[in-house]
């Protein structure tokens, strides 16, 4: 849904201004390259922080703790 919405973003740009379009096509493979980078640390992080959660509430989860469950609206 979000690719079909971007193409339709990109249309609508390109019918009111075509050079910005064209410019945004070009660059946008680029600025993909630029951020990865950024995208892989963001992974890196929030799985180093899982670990850290996970190591710390061992004891807890040994002595028996369980998390509440979620609600299903939730």
């Amino acid at each position: 849904m979000g690719a079909l919405l971007a193409l339709l973003v990109w249309c609508v740009l390109f019918v009111l201004c075509w050079p910005l379009a064209l410019l945004a096509l070009v660059l946008w493979p680029l600025v993909w390259l630029i951020v990865l980078p950024f995208r892989l640390l963001g992974i890196t992080f929030a799985a180093l922080f899982a670990f850290l959660r996970a190591v710390l509430f061992l004891p807890a989860r040994l002595l028996g703790w369980r998390p509440a469950a979620r609600a299903a609206g939730a």
